[in-house]
């Protein structure tokens, strides 16, 4: 177990994308992963999905660790919120990017969707600049909270490049790794992504506070 960090938590996300990448990041810190359905939570759609509204990343996030660390008491509870920011859309699909399009789809089937309608909006523009962002919020049972901010540049491709990853990465071209997010493993992906550099964050935290 990495020192300072619990041995186990609770990763509060119904996304199946995510809950692979966090179940990997996490294994290689020492750390055992369980995610809500193995824990007794059966998904309460209009209850989660209205956790969300928040304006910012920390927002969502803070909203969706109180809720589920206030149902799982005994475990820390980590949470996310994550999305793409794109310069030449204002920041936009950024905390929507999943439902942005208004699309009633779910999967793969919602992030063709999403990728098409991205390509959609900036066939004329030049400036593709974008970049993912990832706040995590981890919650124990003694009420503390910890919080954690990961980003990573890059730019939004003109066609698809792989099929790699989840979301927007088969179009996101990663600046740190001169590659699309969609053509990269997923190592080479957590050592750069917003998500894992939001996670190594958290877990620096947890060993600093057992140190104090």
């Amino acid at each position: 177990m990495t020192s300072g960090a619990p041995s186990r938590v609770v990763v509060a996300t119904r996304s199946a994308g995510k809950r692979r990448e966090l179940v990997a990041f996490f294994a290689a810190q020492g750390i055992g992963v369980d995610d809500l359905a193995a824990v007794g939570l059966a998904e309460e759609d209009p209850v989660e999905d209205a956790l969300e509204t928040h304006e910012t990343f920390e927002g969502n996030a803070r909203a969706k660790a109180a809720y589920f660390a206030a149902r799982l008491p005994g475990h820390v509870v980590v949470a996310d919120d994550s999305g793409l920011e794109v310069a030449a859309l204002g920041g936009a699909p950024g905390v929507r990017s999943k439902r942005w399009t208004g699309a009633t789809l779910d999967g793969i089937a919602l992030d063709q969707h999403n990728v098409d309608a991205l390509l959609a909006a900036l066939e004329h523009s030049e400036d593709r600049r974008a970049r993912y962002v990832s706040v995590v919020v981890a919650r124990d049972s003694a009420g503390r909270e910890w919080v954690a901010r990961g980003e990573t540049t890059g730019r939004i491709l003109r066609a698809r490049d792989g099929d790699g990853g989840f979301g927007y990465d088969p179009i996101v071209w990663s600046d740190d790794l001169g590659a699309s997010f969609g053509r990269v493993t997923q190592a080479e992906k957590d050592r750069v992504s917003h998500r894992g550099r939001a996670f190594r964050a958290l877990v620096a935290q947890w060993q600093a506070s057992a140190r104090v």
